[in-house]
């Protein structure tokens, strides 16, 4: 029945490295030393494991200003307003975790640039939760200017969008254009490790067709790390938010495509199973035996009057195709994603026809004057 519902359904291979306006050449890359994933070095929890060690031996006299609470205790608003508050101690506590985060996130950062994958990238955007911060935000700065002074001719800059509503917005890129001529709205999925996000994405593409004005209508939260549900559980209750969103979208006349767009983590298989990389998930989601594409389609086998389509992709990948319409001016390029752990992805702008055109045109210009001079 999956095999029969992927076929009959599907419009392209989820987890696709060619995309309708990017080349993934990678994504999940996992780099290794003798400490182990390199990643970790640049994770959320990372962060926080930095700022406690600084933290120690103040703890020992009583005169931490950020308190007693651990690191991943305290709130990402209180880091902030560490950073301006009349508390220099506590100002300067903030500014050497983050100096010494930027130092570790160069290095992994330098560790992707050096592979075949990763090689001639000229722009990095850095999302997740991390980024959403003004630690964070410093953070990334910092690191760039890192880079630069240690040769690296790459710009590091922070995700435009919110990091809840990249996740979704970025599903959009993943569906073929057409999809979008006679209809205003998509449905999108974003899966963590913490929580699920769904949400419904306003395209926006009669006032700009490279999706750059898209932004999301509506979205729910279920934060299922509280909740510990079974894979079953996980998928029902994602069932009855995707409906709700579907109702919400018919009650305000939005013309709702039969589309779900689905990033998720770990590596994607053509069929819409996962190889690898969704431990955090609840259940076993890198079984044979399930499919979510699937199970979606089974659930909910129309959206209007049309069969539902489903593409899902790797949640990196996915956040990182919000940015698509605003990396234009650049050939390749990449995503780092800062969360409970470190989501990675490098893209290749696909040339359009018609700029193909363009540059063939002009050579057989250039070539008509040259043989024209050697006449003469």
């Amino acid at each position: 029945m999956a095999e029969d519902v992927i076929t009959t359904t599907g419009i392209a291979r989820h987890g696709a490295t060619r995309l309708p306006s990017v080349d993934v050449d990678s994504f999940n890359l996992e780099l290794k030393d003798d400490d182990g994933f390199v990643g970790d070095r640049a994770s959320k929890g990372a962060f926080r494991k930095i700022l406690d060690s600084l933290r120690k031996p103040l703890k020992k006299n009583g005169e931490d200003p950020l308190g007693s609470k651990p690191a991943e205790a305290i709130a990402k608003t209180a880091l902030d307003e560490a950073l301006v508050g009349d508390d220099i101690h506590a100002a300067a506590l903030v500014h050497g975790a983050i100096e010494e985060f930027a130092g570790e996130l160069a290095h992994v950062t330098q560790r992707f640039l050096k592979t075949k994958a990763w090689a001639d990238t000229e722009r990095i955007v850095v999302g997740g939760g991390f980024r959403e911060s003004r630690v964070g935000e410093l953070a990334i700065a910092r690191t760039d200017i890192i880079l630069k002074n240690e040769g690296f001719e790459v710009d590091l800059v922070p995700i435009r969008y919110h990091p809840d509503d990249a996740g979704l917005i970025g599903t959009l890129h993943l569906a073929p254009s057409w999809i979008f001529e006679a209809h205003d709205s998509i449905l999108a999925v974003d899966i963590g490790g913490t929580n699920i996000r769904c949400g419904v994405v306003e395209t926006r593409w009669k006032k700009a067709s490279d999706l750059s004005k898209a932004e999301v209508w509506k979205s729910e939260l279920w934060r299922h790390a509280n909740d510990e549900p079974t894979r079953e559980g996980a998928v029902k209750r994602l069932v009855k938010m995707l409906k709700e969103l579907i109702s919400a979208s018919e009650a305000d006349d939005l013309k709702l495509a039969p589309f779900i767009g689905i990033a998720c983590p770990g590596v994607i298989n053509g069929d819409g199973s996962i190889a690898k990389g969704a431990q955090n998930l609840p259940g076993n989601w890198e079984s044979s035996k399930f499919n979510l594409p699937a199970s979606l389609v089974e659930a909910i086998p129309e959206i209007g009057s049309h069969d539902t389509a489903i593409l899902m992709h790797n949640d990196g990948v996915v956040q990182g195709l919000c940015e698509v319409p605003f990396m234009q001016d650049v050939e390749r390029w990449g995503v780092l994603t800062i969360g409970t752990g470190l989501g990675n992805a490098r893209f290749t702008n696909r040339r359009k026809d018609k700029d193909e055109k363009k540059d063939k045109d002009e050579k057989k210009d250039k070539d008509e004057k040259k043989d024209k001079k050697g006449k003469d």
